[in-house]
């Protein structure tokens, strides 16, 4: 089942910073496993455009969606059993302890 990992900053990281693991070991082993099927940092909030369109009209503004202090850093799209697996991944990824991480199945539109 596939699942995509948001990479999320929050206000209140993890205090104790002892046994962090390491980004790179975390996408070296979940790529050689086949469980990160693709992952990537996101550019600044800074950078980000939203787009909508309203009775036709097409409203272009800078910035993110919402204003918030948390922000998704990145993503990860995992290929995992199931659910358990794909909170172990998580766990074990560096932001779950900076950060935060979400988890969301990719839905199945075939159904």
């Amino acid at each position: 089942m596939k699942y995509l990992m948001f990479v999320c900053t929050d206000s209140e990281p993890d205090a104790d910073t002892s046994n962090w693991p390491d980004i790179e070991e975390w996408v070296a082993e979940n790529d050689a496993a086949g469980r990160r099927l693709q992952g990537s940092a996101l550019g600044p909030t800074s950078s980000a455009t939203t787009v909508r369109v309203r009775d036709g009209e097409l409203l272009v503004s800078d910035g993110p969606f919402a204003e918030t202090k948390e922000v998704i850093a990145g993503f990860d799209l995992l290929e995992c059993a199931d659910l358990d697996e794909a909170i172990e991944v998580a766990r074990a990824h560096p932001m779950a302890r900076a950060g935060r991480i979400e988890i969301r199945p990719l839905a199945d539109l075939e159904q």
